[in-house]
């Protein structure tokens, strides 16, 4: 469940016609959704509150710098009590953890505005280099950088204990973001 991350992944995008560099993020148009399954049912959500800095120029994507942050209270796991749930020690630990955070490395062209962000989400105390495809799309005003990509919540110890089982709530955690951003 931890998009986090990777909302960065959006901010690598692709080169485009002209020259502009991409630094200023909107949050009001940006998302980090999830969706898991528990018992077979599939369970969507999302985070409410993140915060994300990028420098994305269409010239020059290999130079690209983006970091994201997502405050894990802002969680909307489907109602009040799975919210209240992932606080916990054995799910998100926030008391200990309150932030997850991805960081960008590497981004490489895949061609047709198509592009592989390599950078590093941090979840509850642990660290994984993760690999984020990204789809930018240019516009007049606002550029959007899309991806989707399958986060594995056991390599960061989220859903412990009895919920470890990944017979009741499933290891793969498929996330989705979008950022927007305007250049400078």
């Amino acid at each position: 469940m931890k998009p986090t991350v990777l909302a960065l992944l959006a901010m690598l995008a692709a080169p485009m016609a002209q020259a502009a560099e991409y630094r200023t993020v909107l949050p009001k148009q940006s998302t980090i959704h999830f969706e898991f399954r528990q018992m077979g049912v599939p369970i969507k959500g999302g985070f409410k509150r993140f915060t994300a800095q990028m420098a994305f120029d269409p010239a020059k994507p290999e130079a690209t710098r983006a970091q994201i942050e997502i405050d894990l209270a802002s969680i909307d796991a489907g109602s009040p009590e799975a919210d209240a749930e992932s606080a916990g020690k054995l799910w998100f630990n926030r008391g200990a953890y309150p932030k997850a955070s991805f960081v960008s490395g590497q981004v490489r062209s895949l061609g047709n505005n198509r592009y592989e962000m390599r950078g590093t989400l941090s979840l509850k105390g642990r660290s994984r280099e993760m690999l984020v495809p990204v789809t930018f799309t240019p516009d007049k005003t606002v550029a959007t950088f899309d991806g989707t990509f399958v986060l594995k919540r056991l390599d960061f110890g989220i859903g412990e204990g009895m919920w470890a089982d990944v017979d009741t709530v499933a290891n793969e955690v498929q996330v989705r973001f979008r950022i927007a951003a305007t250049g400078n």
